[in-house]
């Protein structure tokens, strides 16, 4: 799926070191031959246990993970809606992203200048966010003028516009985002036309000391992030950009090894990758046989003959039926031929929404 989370933050807040983990943990190459496309692309492996599982039951011959990208995006300062420092560039990068992994400073560190002087993550999140909304009310405020002479005349699809420009800008004038405006499902595929940032999902990452990823709930940084981010009904992760940057270059075992040492089940990475996977509303459903077990992404939703697309167009074109079982049942039942006696096994046709975790084989014919 061709969808994309950016990272931003302020600078010195470690952003370029968590991307330049992403980039040293990114997927292997040869399955992936665009992911050198762009510098500022990082293409990761989705960390998905389900997948390992799957390969133990069947045995192939291969074993290929689905990818996911984070883009880097350019350096903010304040002013950047108005093109201050690299502002213009800044926003550029942002409306061709999906979703945005906010990057905030939740450590204190005397060799390590903040933009501000001092760190106060609430406040480098109101700069960035407040530079969007500004953004975004330009981008209003050019449309509202003229919606506004077509509703005077009655338009109605003029008046029903403006109704909705009055509320972001009324929303955006007092500094929040359109994501924390509350819309109908029609008014919000209006607003999806406008293309604004603030409308955009966002992930936060706290960004801790090494001596605190194990346990941050000492950190107070970290709990008015959390404060912060409940408000927007937002996610926050908590990693070390640090210690991410050297976990990206151990191998499987040494990496496991290294977690334990630290006291931590999971990377920060992994679970970065797999909150803005599902942020973006993104699932996997499997394909499994001797010569390949594969993970595919598809959005949520997506019927069997999109999903089928996903491997090849020739396969939506053609589709006939999904041989679809859940991964749970397929586990329990150990394998696909006691699956299928013990009637787990279905045949779905072209409404059928693909669930996460499917395992599916296709059925087409062109």
């Amino acid at each position: 799926m061709a969808l994309t989370a950016g990272i931003v933050g302020l600078p010195n807040v470690g952003k370029s070191t968590l991307f330049n983990a992403i980039t040293q943990a990114g997927a292997e190459s040869a399955n992936y031959p665009f992911c050198t496309i762009d510098p500022n692309v990082g293409i990761v492996e989705v960390p998905d246990v389900r997948l390992q599982k799957l390969t133990e039951l069947v045995q192939p011959k291969k074993t290929v993970p689905t990818a996911f990208e984070f883009t880097d995006i350019a350096g903010i300062v304040k002013g950047a809606s108005k093109g201050e420092g690299l502002g213009n560039k800044f926003l550029s990068h942002i409306r061709q992203v999906d979703a945005i992994c906010h990057v905030v400073r939740c450590f204190a560190d005397d060799n390590i200048t903040h933009v501000s002087g001092n760190v106060d993550p609430v406040s480098d999140i109101e700069t960035i966010n407040l530079e969007l909304i500004l953004a975004d009310l330009e981008t209003v405020d050019k449309r509202i003028g003229r919606v506004e002479k077509l509703a005077k005349q009655k338009d109605k699809a003029a008046s029903y516009e403006f109704e909705v420009l009055s509320k972001l800008k009324e929303a955006f004038e007092n500094e929040r985002p359109a994501r924390a405006v509350e819309f109908t499902e029609e008014q919000l595929k209006l607003v999806k036309q406008l293309h604004l940032l603030t409308i955009k999902p966002v992930l936060y990452v706290a960004n801790v000391s090494e001596d605190e990823v194990a346990d941050p709930s000492g950190n107070s940084y970290v709990q008015q992030v959390r404060e912060f981010a409940s408000n927007e009904n937002a996610k926050v992760i908590v990693i070390c950009a640090k210690i991410e940057s050297e976990i990206a270059e151990l191998d499987g075992e040494e990496k496991a090894m290294f977690l334990e040492e630290l006291g931590i089940e999971e990377s920060g990475l992994d679970q970065l990758i797999n909150a803005a996977y599902h942020l973006l509303g993104l699932a996997t459903y499997f394909t499994a046989g001797v010569q390949e077990v594969r993970a595919w992404t598809f959005r949520k939703g997506m019927k069997a003959p999109a999903c089928a697309g996903v491997i090849h167009t020739d396969f939506e074109r053609g589709f006939i039926r999904a041989e679809t079982v859940a991964y749970d049942d397929l586990l329990a039942a150990g394998t696909m031929t006691a699956a299928r006696e013990a009637g787990k096994v279905r045949l779905e046709g072209k409404e059928y929404e693909v669930k996460d975790g499917d395992v599916i084989h296709f059925r087409f014919n062109v």
